[in-house]
């Protein structure tokens, strides 16, 4: 069996080379994030290199399975009141925190509610900062009834509520390692998760050790995680992360970058013979949908029939063949996408360059001409707007594409000042209500997340009528009618949805891959 020297490897930092243990090769799992982890504070998880490392290390009262129900987690019950305002949690009774001798002579503690009132509470905190206290803006107040009861009451119903606190903001940290003001915290991390913080240097590599008291158990009793560590590199460079990957270097690689594409992947998108014998290829619908904006508040926005026209007149499903080599599929339904309850495999009229020809040449023998439109782009999806623009040129319209920085697009988007722009919206919970809120009149940009300005007195009023429907099929229902609506009046064009694909060496077991891209390791074992 093969084994490794953490010395020479892994963890430099933590023996010394008289002290260097065999590790065995199979209980390691190796992974990079290009992106570095700016922080293992689960207040600060809004990246995806934050978000993975909260997962591993982290719990809170629910969480998601790989099919996007809640379930639980360090709550094992919740009641909800009839007015779906007030949320009762009874905590399990065996759920204790990482090993920290602050704790004392037992060197851990049990987790209580009073735990979650005060990790919520540096959510909101000014003087933490936390990116994540949106997730309480829904809540009137929570309180630990006693040591295995919380109660948190929300001003309003909101239905996705649960989801909310799914999310890693909302996982538990204890009190005694922020008596000194975080430092404790900082320096060792603790938390109540599968893995529990071992060494940490920034930009590159982190480490992370099997938690010997995760309450989680397989089916045969078995105490879980498998895995005795997770290290994780920070190359840089994409290319450098997919030869660490064939050559056995890494187990894991979760992303698809146009430097190494076409030579993992062929052209429909399955993975090239030459690298079948050792890696595996994992495809799974990615709660992420890719669009083109209109900003309606515009002194002459274009007119309903142009917009779509121009939907009509661009072949998504051959954008995703050439353009992305089959990885993601193609917007024929609305905004909310492929993985999430309210989803329709086709909405609206489709592809049809016939009709949009005729729509573009009847609107410029009317008025003189079609408008004059720049579609604002980033550098990473050029491509895809210059097929849009190719599209449309097929179909008599002239469009110019503007490549800019990525934070020009994002302040720009924020205050109007692109009447067209390419954009994306991915979850921040799995509920179709956090795509639709998007059209919602009230939640204009730049104080909301309506980047188009789009206003519908009917869509408004299903929206409004969904937050109070806590059944979860009529909720979906009233979804699907607010999404075809959308398509209808057309503020946006849904250009693909989203696709994860992760790649993993064939002697990887138990991986599985969810609609939300958060991998979970409890259950990874390698042979």
């Amino acid at each position: 069996m093969l084994h490794i020297l953490f010395i020479s490897c892994i963890l430099p930092a933590i023996f010394s080379c008289s002290q260097a243990p065999e590790i065995d090769d199979s209980k390691v799992f190796r992974l990079n994030r290009y992106e570095n982890v700016s922080s293992l504070d689960p207040a600060f998880a809004r990246s995806k290199s934050n978000n993975w490392m909260s997962n591993l290390m982290y719990g809170g009262l629910v969480k998601f399975n790989d099919s996007l129900e809640i379930i639980p987690e360090i709550a094992q019950s919740w009641d909800i009141s009839e007015d779906g305002k007030t949320y009762t949690f009874h905590l399990r009774d065996d759920i204790y925190f990482h090993r920290h001798a602050l704790f004392g002579k037992d060197s851990t503690r049990k987790v209580e509610a009073q735990d979650f009132v005060f990790s919520f509470n540096r959510l909101t905190d000014p003087a933490v900062g936390s990116s994540g206290g949106f997730v309480l803006n829904q809540v009137e107040n929570y309180t630990a009834l006693d040591a295995r009861t919380l109660q948190i009451t929300l001003k309003t119903p909101f239905p996705p509520f649960l989801g909310l606190l799914c999310m890693k903001y909302c996982s538990v940290v204890p009190h005694e390692l922020f008596a000194d003001g975080g430092q404790a915290f900082q320096e060792n991390p603790i938390g109540t998760g599968p893995f529990q913080f071992q060494m940490w240097e920034s930009n590159v590599k982190l480490v992370l050790r099997r938690n010997p008291m995760y309450y989680e158990k397989d089916e045969q009793g078995r105490q879980l995680p498998y895995l005795e560590y997770v290290a994780v590199s920070f190359l840089p460079e994409k290319y450098s992360e997919f030869l660490q990957l064939v050559q056995g270097k890494l187990d894991f690689m979760a992303s698809l970058d146009p430097s190494y594409k076409d030579e993992l992947l062929n052209p429909d998108g399955s993975l090239n013979a030459r690298y079948q014998a050792d890696i595996e290829m994992i495809k799974a619908p990615y709660l992420n949908t890719e669009y083109l904006c209109f900003y309606l508040d515009s002194p002459q926005p274009l007119s309903v029939e142009l917009r779509q026209a121009m939907n009509m007149a661009i072949d998504k499903d051959k954008m995703i063949r050439f353009l992305r080599n089959n990885v993601g599929y193609p917007a024929h339904g609305g905004f909310i996408p492929k993985g999430l309850p309210g989803h329709r495999s086709n909405l609206g009229v489709g592809y049809n360059p016939q009709e949009a020809r005729k729509i573009i040449q009847a609107y410029r023998q009317e008025h003189g001409s079609v408008p004059s439109l720049s579609l604002v782009t980033t550098q990473e999806y050029a491509d895809m707007c210059e097929f849009v623009q190719s599209e449309l040129t097929k179909a008599g319209w002239q469009i110019q594409v503007n490549v800019t920085d990525p934070g020009t697009l994002r302040d720009g988007k924020a205050t109007g000042k692109f009447p067209f722009f390419r954009a994306n919206w991915g979850a921040d919970y799995p509920d179709a209500e956090n795509f639709l809120s998007l059209y919602y009149s009230k939640n204009f940009a730049p104080n909301g997340p309506n980047y188009s300005h789009y206003i519908n007195e009917n869509f408004d009023k299903l929206y409004l009528e969904a937050l109070q429907q806590n059944d979860p099929d009529l909720r979906t229902h009233l979804y699907e009618q607010m999404d075809e609506i959308i398509l209808q009046d057309m503020p946006i064009i849904p250009m693909f949805y989203d696709q994860s694909t992760t790649f993993i060496r064939k002697n990887v077991k138990g991986y599985t891959q969810n609609a939300i891209d958060m991998p979970d390791l409890t259950r990874v074992r390698k042979e």
